[in-house]
């Protein structure tokens, strides 16, 4: 396996060193409903949907300076911030969520009324360390990035209901740090044990109108995850 330090401007890094880890926000988007969608509809029609899905997806990632990665199934991996010297891409990785969930509803409004399946998205949003790694033959190598952090944003993406966006302690302290939390409405949901994870994970979601808050919670201080 070659592992190498990433950067999503096309041009080569230096190697990774402890002094100047990679970091960036990553984003994991999730159909939901696709093995009832596999089972009612044909295998080419299904293929058309599929791809309508992922460029969509894909085109909302770029447009906020993200970097797609990996798509498998019915699902996405994108990457943010992480050519930015000045940026961790957790403004652009959660503007890019949450137009990807304005985008599918408008999208699974009409495979309900075209296909009559039922579909939904849920997205999940981690900040931290990553690489990116190279993976298999010569002649058919794919990259993907690895580590914890795209993991995690992994595991809040399948937690995250349809419709919504989870995202880690992580991401909520940068918005924070940033002042970019003003104004806006962030709900704290219970902290997610994360199987073979030591620690559990504070999360937050948008929107916040789909679930009852925790007691007291307000997402202002940076000292609150410090």
């Amino acid at each position: 396996m070659r592992v190498r330090a990433i950067r999503l401007d096309a041009v080569q890094s230096g190697p990774i060193t402890a002094a100047a880890p990679p970091r960036g926000t990553v984003l994991f988007a999730d159909l939901r409903g696709y093995t009832g969608m596999a089972e009612k509809l044909a295998p080419p029609y299904l293929a058309t949907l599929l791809d309508e899905f992922f460029c969509a997806l894909t085109e909302i990632a770029e447009r906020h300076a993200g970097r797609v990665f990996h798509t498998a199934g019915d699902s996405l991996m994108a990457g943010f911030g992480l050519s930015s010297r000045t940026s961790d891409g957790t403004e652009q990785a959660l503007a890019a969520g949450r137009d990807m969930l304005a985008r599918f509803a408008i999208l699974s409004a009409r495979w309900r009324q075209d296909a009559h399946v039922e579909s939904g998205l849920g997205v999940g949003l981690h900040l931290g360390e990553v690489a990116l790694a190279s993976f298999g033959p010569p002649d058919r190598r794919v990259e993907t990035l690895v580590g914890d952090t795209a993991n995690v944003a992994a595991r809040l993406c399948s937690r995250a209901r349809a419709g919504e966006v989870l995202f880690s302690c992580t991401v909520a302290a940068a918005l924070n740090a940033h002042s970019l939390s003003a104004g806006r409405a962030f709900l704290q949901l219970p902290r997610y044990e994360v199987r073979g994870r030591r620690k559990p994970l504070d999360i937050w979601c948008i929107p916040a109108g789909q679930r009852e808050p925790l007691p007291g919670f307000e997402l202002a201080g940076v000292d609150r995850w410090q």
